[in-house]
């Protein structure tokens, strides 16, 4: 992507409603002002749902059309790419997106404990190398931080094309004594993965299935 899109898609971004862009600063030094109040900017108590690493926003888009009953929030740094999902929530007048520019570590300083319902991690980097297993987003530390914000029945989805992202998270799920809901090795070729793990397929997603990759799911709560 050339710097005159970046731009391009980064200025327009302050124009969407439903585009949240908080400095580092503001973040860590708790003057986020929407921590914990949440329903208050959506308008109701409906549950939250967030999409971390959420890319293009495909899945919070998705997932936000099959269920209006409830919120979704996608996270990402990457602003010029979560631009599309923005604007394509914007042009369909969905009440119930938005869109967060702020690094993962940090979402324990953008929720309160307990008010997220659900977590979605869609094709993350698999950080197959030993030295980087803190960045997987399903290492000990991330399931900590998560479970700060989770509600206390607050479940976990991965969707994956890795292989080892799959047996990675599975092998510590069980290891650790949390609770794996469902597993699928292979969700377009064994029955029984939801609607929605079947129905939305991101950008990524549909390169993986050309090149005949499994997609793999996995659902789960920590506890």
């Amino acid at each position: 992507m050339g710097s005159k899109n970046k731009l391009k898609r980064f200025n327009e971004n302050k124009t969407f409603e439903n585009v949240i862009q908080p400095t580092r600063e503001e973040v860590i030094e708790n003057s986020f002002d929407l921590k914990g109040n949440w329903s208050k900017r959506f308008g109701n108590d409906h549950p939250i749902v967030l999409e971390l690493g959420c890319g293009k926003g495909e899945y919070t888009v998705g997932l936000a059309q099959l269920y209006p009953e409830k919120n979704f929030i996608g996270i990402d740094i990457k602003g010029a790419r979560f631009w599309r999902g923005a604007k394509t929530a914007t042009e369909e007048n969905l009440n119930n997106v938005y869109f967060i520019r702020t690094q993962i570590e940090l979402i324990n300083y953008i929720f309160a404990e307990a008010e997220v319902s659900e977590i979605w991690i869609t094709f993350p980097d698999p950080q197959i190398k030993y030295k980087r297993t803190k960045h997987r987003m399903t290492n000990a530390t991330f399931l900590a931080n998560y479970k700060k914000i989770l509600t206390k029945d607050g479940v976990m989805h991965l969707k994956t094309d890795s292989e080892f992202m799959h047996g990675y998270t599975l092998g510590l799920l069980h290891g650790a004594g949390h609770e794996v809901l469902y597993a699928n090795h292979d969700i377009y070729k064994n029955e029984g993965a939801p609607k929605e793990v079947l129905a939305i397929q991101t950008f990524y997603e549909n390169q993986y299935l050309e090149k005949n990759k499994a997609i793999t799911y996995t659902r789960f709560k920590i506890k």
